[in-house]
Protein backbone atom coordinates (compact mmCIF):
# COMPACT_ATOMS: atom_id res chain seq x y z
CA UNK A 1 0.00 0.00 0.00
CA UNK A 2 1.19 3.46 -0.91
CA UNK A 3 0.72 6.42 1.13
CA UNK A 4 0.13 9.88 -0.79
CA UNK A 5 0.57 13.02 0.95
CA UNK A 6 -1.54 15.98 0.19
CA UNK A 7 -0.52 19.65 -0.45
CA UNK A 8 -1.84 22.88 0.21
CA UNK A 9 -3.19 24.45 -3.15
CA UNK A 10 -2.01 27.63 -4.14
CA UNK A 11 -5.12 30.59 -4.18
CA UNK A 12 -6.55 30.87 -6.92
CA UNK A 13 -6.15 33.94 -9.52
CA UNK A 14 -8.72 36.26 -7.87
CA UNK A 15 -8.79 39.81 -8.73
CA UNK A 16 -10.60 42.44 -6.61
CA UNK A 17 -13.99 43.30 -6.61
CA UNK A 18 -16.45 45.53 -4.97
CA UNK A 19 -18.81 44.10 -2.33
CA UNK A 20 -21.49 45.22 0.12
CA UNK A 21 -22.11 43.31 3.37
CA UNK A 22 -25.47 43.51 5.51
CA UNK A 23 -24.72 42.53 9.03
CA UNK A 24 -27.83 41.99 10.83
CA UNK A 25 -28.25 40.62 14.58
CA UNK A 26 -31.09 40.65 17.15
CA UNK A 27 -29.49 39.40 20.61
CA UNK A 28 -30.37 40.06 24.35
CA UNK A 29 -27.15 41.52 26.13
CA UNK A 30 -27.95 38.75 28.65
CA UNK A 31 -26.99 36.06 25.94
CA UNK A 32 -23.45 35.58 24.25
CA UNK A 33 -23.66 36.86 20.82
CA UNK A 34 -20.03 35.83 19.83
CA UNK A 35 -17.49 37.35 17.16
CA UNK A 36 -18.85 38.72 13.94
CA UNK A 37 -16.57 37.91 11.48
CA UNK A 38 -16.40 39.63 8.31
CA UNK A 39 -14.20 37.94 6.52
CA UNK A 40 -12.59 34.33 7.49
CA UNK A 41 -8.67 34.43 7.26
CA UNK A 42 -7.51 34.22 4.22
CA UNK A 43 -9.67 35.78 2.11
CA UNK A 44 -8.65 36.20 -0.79
CA UNK A 45 -8.73 39.80 -1.71
CA UNK A 46 -6.42 39.36 -4.61
CA UNK A 47 -3.86 36.94 -6.15
CA UNK A 48 -2.40 36.29 -9.38
CA UNK A 49 0.96 35.18 -11.18
CA UNK A 50 1.14 38.48 -13.32
CA UNK A 51 3.46 40.81 -10.90
CA UNK A 52 2.81 43.51 -12.82
CA UNK A 53 -0.75 43.83 -11.12
CA UNK A 54 0.63 43.93 -7.78
CA UNK A 55 -1.35 42.02 -5.50
CA UNK A 56 1.53 41.03 -3.41
CA UNK A 57 1.31 44.53 -2.19
CA UNK A 58 -2.56 45.14 -1.80
CA UNK A 59 -3.21 47.36 1.12
CA UNK A 60 -7.13 49.05 2.70
CA UNK A 61 -7.82 52.73 3.73
CA UNK A 62 -10.76 54.27 5.40
CA UNK A 63 -11.85 57.63 4.06
CA UNK A 64 -10.98 59.47 7.27
CA UNK A 65 -8.37 59.29 9.35
CA UNK A 66 -9.85 61.63 12.32
CA UNK A 67 -13.49 60.68 11.48
CA UNK A 68 -15.14 56.89 12.78
CA UNK A 69 -18.05 57.74 10.80
CA UNK A 70 -17.52 55.56 8.34
CA UNK A 71 -14.64 54.04 9.55
CA UNK A 72 -11.15 55.67 11.36
CA UNK A 73 -7.56 54.30 10.05
CA UNK A 74 -5.11 55.87 7.46
CA UNK A 75 -6.52 57.23 4.38
CA UNK A 76 -2.94 55.59 2.62
CA UNK A 77 -1.09 53.43 2.40
CA UNK A 78 1.76 52.80 5.36
CA UNK A 79 4.94 51.33 3.79
CA UNK A 80 6.58 49.92 7.68
CA UNK A 81 7.31 46.73 8.56
CA UNK A 82 4.83 46.90 11.44
CA UNK A 83 3.30 43.35 12.23
CA UNK A 84 0.06 42.25 14.33
CA UNK A 85 -3.45 43.47 14.21
CA UNK A 86 -4.63 46.90 13.02
CA UNK A 87 -8.04 48.48 14.56
CA UNK A 88 -10.68 50.44 12.79
CA UNK A 89 -12.33 52.88 15.42
CA UNK A 90 -16.42 52.89 13.50
CA UNK A 91 -19.08 54.61 14.85
CA UNK A 92 -22.69 53.26 15.83
CA UNK A 93 -25.38 55.42 16.48
CA UNK A 94 -28.85 54.15 18.24
CA UNK A 95 -31.22 55.22 16.09
CA UNK A 96 -33.85 56.64 18.55
CA UNK A 97 -32.02 58.55 21.03
CA UNK A 98 -29.11 59.32 18.90
CA UNK A 99 -26.31 58.10 21.27
CA UNK A 100 -23.31 57.65 20.11
CA UNK A 101 -20.93 55.00 20.62
CA UNK A 102 -17.19 53.87 18.88
CA UNK A 103 -16.46 50.49 18.83
CA UNK A 104 -13.03 48.51 17.60
CA UNK A 105 -13.40 46.74 14.28
CA UNK A 106 -10.20 44.41 14.21
CA UNK A 107 -8.18 43.08 11.13
CA UNK A 108 -4.62 42.41 9.56
CA UNK A 109 -3.68 40.66 5.90
CA UNK A 110 -1.24 38.18 4.68
CA UNK A 111 0.73 37.65 1.59
CA UNK A 112 0.20 34.68 -0.30
CA UNK A 113 3.83 33.55 -1.72
CA UNK A 114 4.32 32.10 -5.52
CA UNK A 115 5.46 28.54 -4.26
CA UNK A 116 6.23 26.85 -1.27
CA UNK A 117 9.34 28.14 -0.43
CA UNK A 118 8.43 30.46 2.10
CA UNK A 119 5.25 28.41 3.55
CA UNK A 120 4.12 25.23 2.92
CA UNK A 121 0.39 26.62 2.14
CA UNK A 122 1.80 29.38 0.41
CA UNK A 123 0.90 32.05 3.05
CA UNK A 124 3.50 34.04 4.64
CA UNK A 125 4.04 34.02 8.11
CA UNK A 126 3.40 37.44 9.32
CA UNK A 127 0.26 39.46 9.70
CA UNK A 128 0.41 43.05 8.48
CA UNK A 129 -1.89 45.86 9.42
CA UNK A 130 -4.46 46.42 6.77
CA UNK A 131 -3.07 49.56 5.38
CA UNK A 132 0.32 48.07 5.26
CA UNK A 133 1.70 48.40 1.62
CA UNK A 134 4.44 46.05 2.19
CA UNK A 135 5.24 43.40 -0.26
CA UNK A 136 7.39 41.38 1.99
CA UNK A 137 9.86 38.69 1.07
CA UNK A 138 11.46 35.42 2.58
CA UNK A 139 14.10 35.13 -0.20
CA UNK A 140 15.43 37.90 -2.53
CA UNK A 141 14.09 36.55 -6.06
CA UNK A 142 10.75 35.35 -4.46
CA UNK A 143 8.08 38.67 -3.97
CA UNK A 144 4.52 37.81 -2.92
CA UNK A 145 1.76 37.68 -5.55
CA UNK A 146 -1.20 37.79 -3.44
CA UNK A 147 -3.22 38.96 -0.26
CA UNK A 148 -5.73 37.81 1.80
CA UNK A 149 -7.24 39.58 5.04
CA UNK A 150 -9.25 38.69 8.55
CA UNK A 151 -11.72 41.34 9.56
CA UNK A 152 -13.67 40.99 12.74
CA UNK A 153 -16.17 43.08 15.03
CA UNK A 154 -15.32 41.15 18.68
CA UNK A 155 -18.36 40.30 21.26
CA UNK A 156 -16.51 42.34 23.64
CA UNK A 157 -16.93 45.54 21.59
CA UNK A 158 -20.85 44.41 20.84
CA UNK A 159 -21.59 44.41 24.65
CA UNK A 160 -20.79 47.68 25.40
CA UNK A 161 -23.88 48.81 23.57
CA UNK A 162 -26.91 48.98 25.15
CA UNK A 163 -30.29 48.32 24.08
CA UNK A 164 -31.79 49.47 21.30
CA UNK A 165 -31.50 50.03 17.44
CA UNK A 166 -27.73 50.67 16.46
CA UNK A 167 -26.31 51.35 12.61
CA UNK A 168 -23.32 52.11 11.12
CA UNK A 169 -21.29 51.75 7.98
CA UNK A 170 -17.75 51.14 7.23
CA UNK A 171 -16.25 51.76 3.95
CA UNK A 172 -12.53 50.61 2.95
CA UNK A 173 -10.80 51.40 -0.25
CA UNK A 174 -8.57 48.90 -1.60
CA UNK A 175 -5.08 49.38 -4.07
CA UNK A 176 -2.16 47.48 -4.90
CA UNK A 177 -0.34 50.61 -6.06
CA UNK A 178 -0.51 53.25 -3.74
CA UNK A 179 -0.14 55.78 -5.86
CA UNK A 180 -2.70 53.77 -8.00
CA UNK A 181 -6.34 53.95 -8.41
CA UNK A 182 -9.22 52.15 -6.52
CA UNK A 183 -9.44 48.51 -7.55
CA UNK A 184 -12.45 48.01 -4.83
CA UNK A 185 -14.11 49.43 -2.22
CA UNK A 186 -15.28 47.06 0.87
CA UNK A 187 -18.92 48.68 2.44
CA UNK A 188 -20.27 46.92 5.68
CA UNK A 189 -23.57 47.76 6.92
CA UNK A 190 -24.69 47.37 10.52
CA UNK A 191 -28.11 46.92 12.13
CA UNK A 192 -27.87 45.53 15.49
CA UNK A 193 -31.46 45.32 17.58
CA UNK A 194 -30.07 44.63 20.91
CA UNK A 195 -32.51 44.17 24.10
CA UNK A 196 -31.78 44.14 28.01
CA UNK A 197 -34.49 41.97 29.73
CA UNK A 198 -32.45 41.77 32.56
CA UNK A 199 -32.50 45.79 33.24
CA UNK A 200 -35.96 46.52 32.84
CA UNK A 201 -36.35 49.30 35.62
CA UNK A 202 -38.46 51.65 37.30
CA UNK A 203 -36.05 54.33 38.39
CA UNK A 204 -36.24 57.30 40.41
CA UNK A 205 -33.13 59.72 39.68
CA UNK A 206 -33.49 61.49 43.05
CA UNK A 207 -32.83 58.19 44.97
CA UNK A 208 -29.68 55.35 44.48
CA UNK A 209 -31.96 52.76 45.93
CA UNK A 210 -34.70 51.00 44.18
CA UNK A 211 -37.04 52.20 47.41
CA UNK A 212 -37.17 55.44 47.95
CA UNK A 213 -38.31 56.75 51.29
CA UNK A 214 -40.95 59.91 49.97
CA UNK A 215 -42.42 62.09 52.66
CA UNK A 216 -45.67 63.87 51.94
CA UNK A 217 -44.52 67.15 53.35
CA UNK A 218 -47.53 67.38 55.81
CA UNK A 219 -48.26 71.17 57.19
CA UNK A 220 -49.76 72.29 59.58
CA UNK A 221 -52.49 75.26 59.03
CA UNK A 222 -54.12 76.85 62.32
CA UNK A 223 -55.84 79.62 60.83
CA UNK A 224 -58.74 79.85 59.94
CA UNK A 225 -58.83 76.54 61.33
CA UNK A 226 -56.79 74.53 62.01
CA UNK A 227 -55.84 72.18 58.81
CA UNK A 228 -53.15 70.39 57.34
CA UNK A 229 -52.11 68.86 53.81
CA UNK A 230 -49.01 68.09 51.87
CA UNK A 231 -47.49 67.85 48.08
CA UNK A 232 -44.78 65.81 47.02
CA UNK A 233 -43.21 66.09 43.51
CA UNK A 234 -41.22 62.74 42.37
CA UNK A 235 -39.34 62.15 39.60
CA UNK A 236 -39.58 58.80 37.92
CA UNK A 237 -38.37 57.21 34.70
CA UNK A 238 -39.28 54.06 33.11
CA UNK A 239 -36.70 52.09 30.84
CA UNK A 240 -38.67 49.00 29.38
CA UNK A 241 -35.28 47.51 28.48
CA UNK A 242 -35.81 47.98 24.28
CA UNK A 243 -33.93 51.00 23.68
CA UNK A 244 -37.25 53.07 24.59
CA UNK A 245 -39.15 51.53 21.47
CA UNK A 246 -41.67 49.99 23.19
CA UNK A 247 -44.97 51.13 21.76
CA UNK A 248 -46.50 51.38 25.28
CA UNK A 249 -45.94 50.34 28.74
CA UNK A 250 -48.50 49.77 31.27
CA UNK A 251 -48.67 51.15 35.43
CA UNK A 252 -49.87 49.53 37.94
CA UNK A 253 -49.95 51.81 41.40
CA UNK A 254 -51.07 50.50 44.43
CA UNK A 255 -50.79 50.78 48.19
CA UNK A 256 -50.38 48.04 50.87
CA UNK A 257 -52.45 49.11 53.25
CA UNK A 258 -55.52 48.13 55.62
CA UNK A 259 -58.81 47.94 53.88
CA UNK A 260 -60.74 51.28 53.56
CA UNK A 261 -64.18 51.03 53.03
CA UNK A 262 -65.68 53.92 51.22
CA UNK A 263 -62.36 55.11 50.46
CA UNK A 264 -62.91 56.65 46.41
CA UNK A 265 -60.81 54.61 44.18
CA UNK A 266 -58.25 57.30 43.24
CA UNK A 267 -56.78 57.58 46.72
CA UNK A 268 -53.83 56.11 48.60
CA UNK A 269 -53.08 56.00 52.49
CA UNK A 270 -50.54 56.00 54.62
CA UNK A 271 -51.67 54.85 58.10
CA UNK A 272 -51.10 55.76 62.31
CA UNK A 273 -47.89 54.81 63.83
CA UNK A 274 -50.78 53.12 66.53
CA UNK A 275 -52.46 50.34 64.19
CA UNK A 276 -55.81 51.71 63.96
CA UNK A 277 -58.20 50.99 61.15
CA UNK A 278 -60.42 54.03 61.63
CA UNK A 279 -60.85 57.36 59.24
CA UNK A 280 -58.94 58.96 61.25
CA UNK A 281 -55.79 56.56 61.58
CA UNK A 282 -55.54 57.19 57.72
CA UNK A 283 -54.41 59.90 55.71
CA UNK A 284 -56.08 59.45 52.09
CA UNK A 285 -53.76 61.12 49.33
CA UNK A 286 -54.20 61.03 45.48
CA UNK A 287 -51.11 60.15 42.92
CA UNK A 288 -51.63 62.12 39.24
CA UNK A 289 -48.41 60.23 36.74
CA UNK A 290 -47.62 62.82 33.81
CA UNK A 291 -47.38 61.18 30.84
CA UNK A 292 -46.21 63.02 27.42
CA UNK A 293 -47.26 66.28 28.67
CA UNK A 294 -50.37 65.00 29.76
CA UNK A 295 -51.66 64.43 33.58
CA UNK A 296 -53.15 61.24 34.33
CA UNK A 297 -55.05 60.68 37.19
CA UNK A 298 -53.84 57.29 38.92
CA UNK A 299 -56.22 54.75 40.46
CA UNK A 300 -55.23 52.58 43.18
CA UNK A 301 -54.33 49.11 41.93
CA UNK A 302 -55.90 49.68 38.52
CA UNK A 303 -53.14 49.10 35.20
CA UNK A 304 -52.78 52.22 33.48
CA UNK A 305 -51.54 51.93 29.46
CA UNK A 306 -48.98 54.50 28.48
CA UNK A 307 -49.28 54.95 24.84
CA UNK A 308 -46.39 56.42 22.27
CA UNK A 309 -43.62 54.98 24.35
CA UNK A 310 -41.30 54.69 21.08
CA UNK A 311 -42.03 58.92 20.33
CA UNK A 312 -42.01 60.13 24.02
CA UNK A 313 -39.17 62.19 24.96
CA UNK A 314 -36.31 60.69 26.99
CA UNK A 315 -34.01 61.30 29.78
CA UNK A 316 -30.24 59.93 29.91
CA UNK A 317 -29.30 58.11 33.00
CA UNK A 318 -26.81 55.61 34.29
CA UNK A 319 -29.05 53.05 36.38
CA UNK A 320 -27.85 51.68 39.20
CA UNK A 321 -25.74 48.22 38.32
CA UNK A 322 -24.81 49.74 34.83
CA UNK A 323 -21.61 51.72 33.85
CA UNK A 324 -22.75 52.76 30.77
CA UNK A 325 -25.65 55.27 29.93
CA UNK A 326 -29.29 54.86 28.54
CA UNK A 327 -32.72 56.50 28.05
CA UNK A 328 -35.89 56.34 29.87
CA UNK A 329 -39.17 57.62 29.70
CA UNK A 330 -39.88 60.53 32.04
CA UNK A 331 -43.17 59.73 34.14
CA UNK A 332 -42.98 62.35 36.95
CA UNK A 333 -45.51 62.11 40.07
CA UNK A 334 -47.27 63.97 42.14
CA UNK A 335 -48.63 62.76 45.30
CA UNK A 336 -50.82 65.32 46.89
CA UNK A 337 -53.15 64.72 50.18
CA UNK A 338 -56.03 67.37 50.07
CA UNK A 339 -56.69 69.56 52.93
CA UNK A 340 -58.64 68.10 55.48
CA UNK A 341 -59.31 69.39 59.28
CA UNK A 342 -57.12 68.69 61.71
CA UNK A 343 -59.23 67.74 64.36
CA UNK A 344 -60.67 64.86 62.30
CA UNK A 345 -56.87 63.15 62.60
CA UNK A 346 -55.22 61.38 65.38
CA UNK A 347 -51.47 63.15 65.82
CA UNK A 348 -48.89 61.39 65.31
CA UNK A 349 -46.44 59.60 63.01
CA UNK A 350 -47.95 57.94 59.22
CA UNK A 351 -46.66 55.95 57.08
CA UNK A 352 -47.31 53.61 54.03
CA UNK A 353 -46.21 51.60 51.27
CA UNK A 354 -46.68 52.43 47.74
CA UNK A 355 -46.17 49.51 45.03
CA UNK A 356 -45.93 50.83 41.54
CA UNK A 357 -45.27 47.64 38.96
CA UNK A 358 -44.60 48.42 35.08
CA UNK A 359 -45.71 45.70 32.51
CA UNK A 360 -43.53 45.38 29.29
CA UNK A 361 -44.17 44.10 25.65
CA UNK A 362 -43.32 40.81 25.51
CA UNK A 363 -42.48 40.97 21.71
CA UNK A 364 -39.31 42.75 20.48
CA UNK A 365 -39.02 45.57 18.37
Amino acid sequence: MSTCKSFAQRPPETHPSSEHQLISMTFDRSSSVGDQVLWVPKTVLGSSSDESLKYGRIHLTCLSSSSAEKGRCPTTHVPDSATGSSVIPLLFRERRSGLATTLDVHGYHQRIGPTRTCAGDYWMREERPLWSSLGGECVSTELPIGTGAALLLPESEIQRLVAGRWDAQMELLLRADPDGPVLATYTFTFELTITDHDRVSIYFPEYDQATPHVGLNVKYNPFPTPTIAGKRELEMCLYDGLGSQSNYLEVTISDSGKAAPGRPLDRFSVWHEGGGGAERDRLDYKIQLQHAGVPISMENGRLQPLSGIDTADLRLVVLPGMSQPVYCVPTPLTLEMPRVDASTKANGYYSGNLRILMNVPTTTP
